[in-house]
Formats: C-alpha cells, sequence, structure tokens
C-alpha cells in the first residue's frame, strides 16, 4: 500500500494530491477553499469529469470529509476506503531551526510547530489546524508526516544565516534568515544533475523559484549555502505584492511622514508592494506584459526591476560559490516566463552562461542554454507536492 495524501492548509484553504507511490502518479487533487466563509470544492481525479461545487464548510474538519468523501465517491473518486491511504505528508511553511528535515508527526512535533508561529503567523497556524483536522477526522492509525519549507536551507553556514544586529536578537527571539521554498529547490536542483547526467555533489547550482512569491538558492554540491528570502518570505527579490529586500530606514521614514503603524507598514509591504506597488496595475505578471506591450511605462519599470533584482542574487550567489555550473528557472514565472528567462540572462555571458533564444521556447523541460555555453541554463518544472509524498513514504514503510 503506498498511497500518500498530500495536504497543504492555509487559514481557510485546503490544497490536497494524492499520489500512488508504486509509479509517482497523481490520482487525484484537489482544492477546498472558502473554508469558513461558505465553501467551495474544486476536484479532478483520473479520467473522471472535474467536480466544481459550493460545498459548506465551517471548518478544516469538514474540509477533511469533503475531501474523504471525494476521494471515496463512485462518481467522482480513485479509491475504495480511506484505509487505502498509507499516510498523510503536510507542508510545513516554517519549522524554525528545530527542524532540518521531515518528520513524523507526533505531539512534540506539534507543539515545536506552534512554537514556530511567530516566526510565520500568516501560515503555521493553518499547517496545524489541517494536521489536528486529519489526525481527527482520519484517526490515529494512518501515520503524519510535516516536511518544511525551511529544512532545506538547514545547511547553510552561519555567517550566511546570521543578521548583523544585536547578537541577543539571535539568542533569544532566534532572530536569523532562515529561507523558504526549500521542497522546490532541493527537487530542482537534484533534478537538474539528474537531466546533466553529473552528481549533484559535485555541481554548483543556482535555483530560481519565480512565481507570486519569489526565491534563489545557492546549493553547492547539493545542500543550500545561502537564499535570498530571509527571516520572513518577504526578503529577498520583489514579488507579486512583497516588496523584497529594502533600506529599512525607509519603514521609519514611511511611519513617520505617513502616521502608519506597525501593522499598517506590514500590510503595506505585503499586500501592497512588489510588482504591484511599482506598476500600480496588477501583482500578475501576464498583466504586466499586457500592459508593457501597450505602451506602460510603470508596468515596464515593474518587469526590469524584476529581473535586475533576479541577475543579481545570481551574481552574488556565483561569488559565494566560486562559480556558477548550472542555471535553473522554476515555479509559474520560472517556467512560463520565456522572455523574463532572456531579460535574467541578459549580460550573464561573463559568467559563461549564455541562453539560446530558439531553445528557450518553452514551458517544458529543457536544457535551454545555448551551444558552447560553459555553464548549463535549464527549466525544470518544480514538484513540492511530490518531494513531500517521497518523504511521506519514506518516513512512513
Amino acid at each position: 500500500m503506498k498511497k500518500i495524501l498530500v495536504v497543504n492548509a492555509g487559514s481557510s484553504s485546503l490544497k490536497y494530491q494524492l499520489f500512488d507511490m508504486e509509479n509517482e502518479t497523481v490520482m487525484a487533487k484537489g482544492l477546498c477553499e472558502r473554508i469558513g466563509i461558505g465553501g467551495r470544492v474544486i476536484h479532478h481525479a483520473g479520467n473522471h469529469p472535474a467536480h466544481e461545487a459550493d460545498r459548506p464548510m465551517a471548518h478544516h474538519g469538514e474540509a477533511i470529509r469533503v475531501l474523504t468523501e471525494l476521494l471515496t465517491s463512485p462518481q467522482f473518486g480513485c479509491i475504495a476506503d480511506m484505509s487505502e491511504i498509507a499516510a498523510v505528508g503536510h507542508r510545513i511553511v516554517h519549522g524554525g531551526d528545530l527542524f532540518n528535515k521531515s518528520v513524523r508527526i507526533d505531539p512534540g512535533v506539534i507543539a515545536a510547530i506552534e512554537s514556530c508561529v511567530p516566526l510565520a503567523p500568516l501560515h503555521n497556524p493553518g499547517h496545524l489546524v489541517g494536521i489536528r483536522a486529519c489526525i481527527a477526522e482520519l484517526g490515529e492509525a494512518i501515520p503524519q508526516v510535516a516536511v518544511f519549507d525551511t529544512a532545506f536551507h538547514q545547511t547553510m553556514p552561519e555567517h550566511a544565516y546570521i543578521y548583523a544586529l544585536p547578537y541577543e536578537y539571535y539568542e533569544k527571539h532566534k532572530v536569523r534568515r532562515y529561507g523558504f521554498h526549500g521542497t522546490s529547490h532541493g527537487y530542482v536542483s537534484a533534478r537538474a544533475a539528474q537531466i546533466l547526467g553529473k552528481p549533484l555533489t559535485e555541481l554548483k547550482i543556482i535555483t530560481c523559484h519565480m512565481g507570486n512569491g519569489s526565491s534563489l538558492c545557492a546549493v553547492d554540491g547539493g545542500k543550500s549555502v545561502d537564499t535570498s528570502m530571509g527571516f520572513t518570505p518577504l526578503d529577498g527579490v520583489p514579488m507579486g505584492t512583497r516588496s523584497g529586500a529594502l533600506d529599512p530606514a525607509i519603514l521609519t521614514y514611511i511611519a513617520e511622514h505617513e502616521g502608519l503603524t506597525f501593522a499598517q507598514i506590514s500590510e503595506m509591504l505585503n499586500k501592497k508592494s512588489g510588482v504591484l506597488g511599482i506598476s500600480g496595475i496588477s501583482s500578475d505578471f501576464r498583466d504586466l506584459h499586457a500592459a508593457d506591450a501597450n505602451g506602460d511605462a510603470r508596468a515596464k519599470l515593474a518587469l526590469r526591476h524584476f529581473a535586475h533584482c533576479v541577475k543579481k542574487y545570481i551574481g552574488a550567489f556565483a561569488a559565494v560559490m566560486g562559480g556558477c555550473d548550472a542555471l535553473v528557472f522554476t515555479a509559474g514565472i520560472g517556467e512560463n516566463n520565456r522572455l523574463m528567462r532572456l531579460w535574467v540572462c541578459e549580460g550573464l555571458e561573463y559568467m559563461g552562461l549564455v541562453i539560446d533564444p530558439q531553445k528557450n521556447d518553452t514551458s517544458a523541460e529543457a536544457v535551454v542554454s545555448a551551444p558552447g555555453s560553459r555553464g548549463s541554463i535549464l527549466v525544470v518544472p518544480t514538484n513540492e507536492e511530490l518531494v513531500i509524498a517521497r518523504d511521506t513514504l519514506a518516513l512512513t514503510r
């Protein structure tokens, strides 16, 4: 029995995928959304027609009941009974410095995840609700596993993760760089090594996870040695609505001149900044490219600023590792935005990274570097859910 259910619970949503790990195929996937404020489910399984419906879900426990009903439904499902599921894997955004790998969930692990809530107040509470709902609805006989976005980055050396603040804040409050998207960076760097036919331990790889949330990672010999996101997912390159790195004095300056509270500053940085803030149009890069094509100067500025910042981190991470054997693009923008890949790679020829415009005309897994390029440039679709399923299977065999 090698069926693994992967759950990613948010504050008012629950995404899921059911894997058959015999051949690592997706049997079913879906989304329960608007939990607590009505409820809607979107479900796909095998050759069955897609199912979309409004379903009352007052809390995550009811969302688990809905997905259980759909997975076992003769009309929409793919299994006869939930006992066919060997284990449940949960995506957890923040494990602090408490976890450097995935773990079986027990009361101690739940308490540790709860202790990290102040580090990820928008994410960890939802994950905890999802874990408790799964245990309550599916029973303790089905093992649960936690897979952490931060775990892959626990190999960063101290000089890379420490901040130049009074050291007492690290000692008392664990203020340090953590990094995120770890399952994605780990997966695509390993997959790039497979595609190139070279040992991961011998490669210096820069992975670019570019989506509505974006981060880069320096992967040296298969280990994260630096990453662009920091104490929170707000740091690094600009994103859809997040500012990315900026001069911290800007915050006190704006607060004083606009009369904003800390909560309002946080709202502005997380939800009103990024390419949305610059363009004033949208956080969706497709909208910005359309506006740019129609001559909108601020849309063009937002896109070019994003490309500039990504390129800046690529140069920095090549310096950190002493070279770059492969540059990997992944996630929604990285996989599908061909023009953005071209812009990011402009001027990287000095590093031996030369993109081929014809090969780059793809959204599929591919090597897109030009003949003669010393380093390889790749597009590798990410699969964070598969990483979670693999770790869950390994820990519950």
